[in-house]
């Protein structure tokens, strides 16, 4: 099988990081536009196609109905793991649209609690979500990296390597305590014991030990 599952939604897209070649590659509705116009066939296609216009000619298409609970990219995330796949690439799902890019960061903490990895590629900045866990990021890494609570209360939050660290602290969705972090130059790592974090940093997304 793949190893990872490549989503292209309909947002900002970020051209510099296509799908690698053993990439299972899913177009979210317009996100085929961005694929195709790159040179990128996707594996499969998926979406209401209200962005697109209808549904492309694709041999893999999956038609879903314009009014239903799902986004597009959370469509794509759920054929993912049907699947099999464990590892999350979205492209496509910030900027634009701050609901769209909202749900989009909301399907990182969804990804996190089905004990799996995300991570949302935008222009200049990236996001990934951990569950009752860690998230390392290479000693390369520089600039801002910011810590947000996505469950309301996180227990036993540890930053390491970083300007400002934490030890086996409390963060509460009520309190911006973890924003604006500084990378030292050191590997970081941004751990949880109970709860879900959101991490959002500047940079590269590949500074991010998937």
């Amino acid at each position: 099988m793949k190893t990872r599952c490549y989503i292209a939604g309909a947002g900002e897209f970020n051209g510099c990081y296509l799908p690698e070649r053993d990439d299972y590659v899913i177009a979210a509705d317009a996100g085929y536009s961005e694929l195709i116009s790159r040179g990128v066939a996707p594996d499969l296609v998926i979406g209401d196609f209200d962005s697109l216009g209808g549904a492309p000619q694709h041999p893999n298409v999956k038609c879903s109905p314009e009014e239903k609970d799902d986004t597009d990219v959370m469509l794509a995330v759920n054929e993912g793991f049907a699947l099999g796949h464990r590892t999350f690439v979205i492209n496509g799902g910030l900027g634009g649209k701050l609901d769209h890019a909202l749900a989009n960061i909301q399907i990182m903490v969804n990804i996190a609690k089905r004990g799996a990895r995300g991570l949302l590629l935008g222009q200049d900045v990236f996001v990934t979500a951990i569950s009752d866990g860690a998230a390392g990021f290479k000693p390369e890494a520089s600039g801002y990296i910011s810590v947000f609570s996505a469950g309301g209360r996180e227990e036993g939050v540890t930053l390491t390597g970083l300007k400002y660290p934490l030890d086996n602290a409390v963060v509460t969705g009520d309190y911006p305590l973890g924003a604006r972090n500084e990378f030292t130059g050191e590997a970081a790592t941004v751990a949880v014991r109970a709860g879900t974090l959101v991490i959002i940093w500047e940079g590269k997304p590949e500074w991010l030990v998937l």
